[in-house]
């Protein structure tokens, strides 16, 4: 999971990087696309189309929505505000996922976890900042961690039954389905810098979505979503760099 949570903020800095000229849409469009053309020799491999089947088409689409919305909304706060405020604001994600967990997986969660998940949002506190004018980006980026978190939950759900690759493949598919739809009225010709970005985007994101799945299938939600606060540390880093 810390080298899921390193793609990911890489992935974040790369969004960042290709500014707000760009939008979040397109962004996710050519993200999925990548992230299909990497998954097809894995998909080859375990089996083709009949490796592709599933008996949970609903639980597919709805943890691939909310995947989808969540990265657009995170994307809209990364063009807006530092990639470590982003980040900070993210590590809500323990306090959601945890209590999600409690509710819907029947998990326990002991004091130390607690303890991770208290400081955490105290973090979250800081990065929002309440006590000033609340910018619509970082709602916009707490809005965000929610729907992170719900994903976080039906991947628990799906990781009992379904392969990492396939959970992954249906993720980007309907990303690429439901933004494919918006292109004509937001696409940008991209430079050759932003389509190495793009790549690159798409590479981490990959890489991201295959480690997330799998730690997720492995151990409970509310034990892996700690991890996450490890994001703070490469964002800050990433955050100097640029």
């Amino acid at each position: 999971m810390i080298f899921a949570v390193l793609s990911v903020t890489l992935m974040s800095v790369q969004a960042k990087i290709i500014g707000p000229e760009y939008h979040p849409v397109q962004i996710a469009f050519a993200r999925g696309i990548i992230v299909l053309i990497l998954l097809s020799p894995l998909i080859y491999k375990l089996g083709g189309f009949n490796f592709l089947k599933t008996k949970k088409p609903f639980l597919h689409l709805f943890r691939s929505l909310s995947g989808l919305i969540g990265n657009l909304l995170f994307f809209y706060s990364l063009h807006r505000i530092p990639v470590a405020d982003v980040t900070v604001i993210s590590m809500a994600v323990p306090i959601f996922s945890s209590i999600l967990a409690i509710i819907f997986l029947k998990e326990v969660i002991g004091w130390r976890r607690w303890t991770a998940i208290i400081l955490g949002f105290f973090g979250v506190l800081i990065a929002v900042d309440p006590t000033a004018d609340i910018k619509t980006a970082s709602i916009i980026a707490v809005i965000a961690t929610f729907m992170w978190s719900t994903t976080i939950i039906f991947l628990r759900i799906l990781g009992t039954t379904e392969n990492p690759v396939k959970t992954v493949f249906y993720f980007m598919l309907i990303s690429v389905i439901c933004t494919s739809f918006f292109q004509p009225f937001f696409w940008k010709e991209p430079s050759l810098k932003v389509i190495i970005l793009f790549i690159g985007l798409g590479t981490c994101a990959f890489i991201t979505q295959i480690l997330m799945t799998y730690a997720l299938q492995k151990a409970q939600a509310s034990i892996v979503s700690p991890f996450n606060y490890s994001g703070i540390l490469w964002a800050i880093l990433f955050d100097l760099l640029i």
